[in-house]
Parts: C-alpha cells; structure tokens; sequence
C-alpha cells in the first residue's frame, strides 16, 4: 500500500484499539476488533452486480465456462447432478440462500451430511468438492462473484483411506463367465460380445457405449476409443475376438459409419447403464455369484496381464491411465500368490539338509569362554 493508505490504516487501528495495543500488535478480545475484523473480511460493497439464482448461476457454470473448456457431455452432465443436488440441500437446509451468501461453515455442513446421511465414502466427498470448487471458481473468474465470498477458496481436500485392492475375477471364473451360452437372440449375442470386447480390452463403460462403427476396424483388429479428458487411443485385440465381434455385426445388421456400434433394443444407442447391465445379465446367465461390472472386467483385464509378465507402461497406454501410479495397483498379487511363491523357496530344502547335520545329543548353551592369561 502507499504512504496514504498506510496512513489510513493506522488511524482505523488506532480508532479500534488502544494505541499501545496497536503499537505492538495486541489482538484485544472486544467488540470493537469484533466489528473490525468483521469488516475487513467482508468483500466490497460492488463486488457483486446482482445476487444471482442457483438456476442461473449453474447454467452458466454448466452452458458456458465448461463448453468452453472442452469438457465431454458426460462429465457436464455429472457436474449438473452434483451441483443440482447441492442446490435442493441449499433449498431445504439453508433457507434458500444465493451463491454469494454461503459460508465455509455451510459447507462444512453438508459434507457431514453427504457422509453421515446419505453415507457417502470419502472418494464421492472429494468429487463433489472438485465439482464445487470449480463451480465457485467459475464464477470468480467471470466476474460475478468476489473472490472474498468463494466459500471454498481455502477448503483442504479430504484425506481418502488407505486404497483398496481392486477385486477381479479368477481365470476360471473368466473361463465359464465367456462360455459360448445358448443364443438365440440378437439380443443375447450382443451382451455376450459386450462382455468380452471389455474383458479382451479393458475399455470402460462409457467408452463402450460410446463406440461408433467406424471404431471398429475387424481388418486390422483393432478399436479406436475416445477416453477421460478427450484423450483417443488405439486398442488391437486378437482373431477371436474379431470373430465374437463379426458374428454380431453380421446379425445386428448393417449402420452409418458414426452410429453406435452396440444398438439398444430400439434401434438406438447403448448408455452406460446399460452397458452395465448388459454385463450383469451375461454373468447371472453364466452362474457367477459374484457382482460383476464393466470396471470389474477392466480390473481383471490388467491384472491377468500383469500375472502374465506383461509390462506396466504397456497396460498403462492400453488403459488410458496419465499417470503410472494409477496402473501399478494392479501390480498386486493375492494370498495364493504369496503361498505358491513361499512353496517354491528353496530354504525348506536348506534347512532339511541343516537338521542332518546336527549332532542328536545334549550340548552346551555356548563354548567355554578362554582365559586371559591363558
């Protein structure tokens, strides 16, 4: 600040506190620096044109600031519901306050309802921060709110819990989950194609459901996939495969070349949902027990991989993971694993050979110790 402002924020101290507490920094407990603090950390009286609606306020967020940034119709539609929700819970439980009039207590607020009530774990808390977070943001960085009323500027993000291993299914499992089944159906073959285009793979659901006819390439076997942040990848896959995928194609008749390459019952596309319960249906029909979802396929892709010596940075590229961190969670083995390693230590033969060795009769604890002046 310059000279003249230096010097008016002098004299407001000095109005507010006694001049010796002001000399040397004292923080009086009184209403008076109450009143003062209050004031300093209240945005300006313009900060803000217009107390705007939570309608307007996320169609903007939602319409403009993320189609600008390139953002895929499926996590614009994930930011309205999270923000949608946030609203109803601003509706009911804060009086229908606007984006300007919230404070960091009120998020505090809901997050301890997000995890006590509707028992969110602590990954959907920090999704629905990110989201929020952005939205706030949003509106800084367009000039409809002040940067003093962003209720979370300085909110930490949640510490998540020790991350669990991700469950797959064993070879054998995969074995009768992929079993030709009785088909009979368009329908049929469709989910039984769909299930292993994603075990053969590990493409996710949405990129599934998003799947076009010309991203199927059954000359040179390969599928092209648009994956998270828009990034497209090439994924080969083997001649079996390119069969289950021939059959259907040749009973599912033919397409436009930007249709969808999975068809609804309908005649349209497939969405994540159904992809989802696409494959549910093929595992009941399989006599799995277990819980069985696209991601679990995806996890079962890479960690077969990985058991079958296939390099880390090569399922990395064929998942579409940035970072290799998150590809190294496969890198685990199971408890069979470590007893089938353990078994083939050859310190059980070493110490079978040591046994032999030993004297059976009684010895001393130690040898005699000998004398100095021996």
């Amino acid at each position: 600040m310059d000279r003249a402002e230096n010097v008016a924020h002098r004299a407001n101290m000095e109005a507010v506190f006694e001049p010796d507490e002001a000399r040397h920094g004292k923080i009086p407990d009184s209403p008076a620096y109450a009143e003062h603090l209050r004031r300093s950390l209240s945005p300006p009286a313009d900060a803000v044109r217009w107390d705007m609606s939570w309608e307007y306020a996320i169609e903007l967020f939602v319409s403009r600031y993320c189609t600008a940034r390139g953002l895929r119709a499926t996590t614009i539609k994930a930011y309205r519901g999270t923000l949608g929700r946030f609203r109803e819970y601003v509706r009911f439980a804060l009086n229908d306050v606007g984006p300007s009039q919230l404070h960091p207590v009120d998020l505090v607020q809901y997050f301890e309802y997000l995890r006590s009530v509707r028992k969110n774990k602590v990954s959907a808390l920090n999704t629905a921060l990110y989201t929020l977070k952005g939205f706030f943001d949003a509106l800084v960085a367009m000039g409809h709110l002040h940067g003093r009323q962003n209720p979370v500027a300085h909110f930490p993000k949640m510490k998540a819990p020790a991350r669990k291993l991700p469950e797959v299914l064993s070879e054998e499992e995969m074995e009768r989950f992929l079993e030709a089944p009785k088909m009979k159906t368009v329908l049929a073959i469709r989910n039984w194609t769909i299930a292993t285009l994603l075990y053969s793979t590990g493409i996710r659901a949405s990129e599934c459901a998003t799947l076009t006819e010309e991203n199927v390439d059954l000359e040179e076997r390969k599928i092209t996939v648009e994956g998270k942040g828009g990034h497209e990848r090439t994924i080969p896959f083997e001649k079996a495969v390119r069969a289950v995928l021939l059959q259907y194609r040749q009973v599912r008749g033919a397409v436009k070349k930007d249709d969808a390459f999975f068809r609804s019952r309908n005649g349209g596309g497939m969405s994540r949902n159904a992809i989802y319960y696409s494959v549910r249906t093929t595992a009941k029909k399989s006599g799995i027990t277990r819980r069985v979802s696209p991601h679990r396929l995806r996890h079962t892709f890479a960690t077969h991989l990985v058991k079958k010596g296939e390099d880390v940075r090569t399922i990395q590229v064929m998942l579409g993971h940035v970072w290799v961190s998150s590809t190294q969670i496969y890198l685990h083995v199971t408890a069979q694993d470590l007893r089938e390693a353990a078994r083939r230590h050859p310190v059980e033969k070493l110490i079978g050979r040591v046994e032999a060795l030993l004297p059976n009769v009684k010895i001393p604890f130690q040898e005699p110790r000998k004398s100095a002046f021996a």
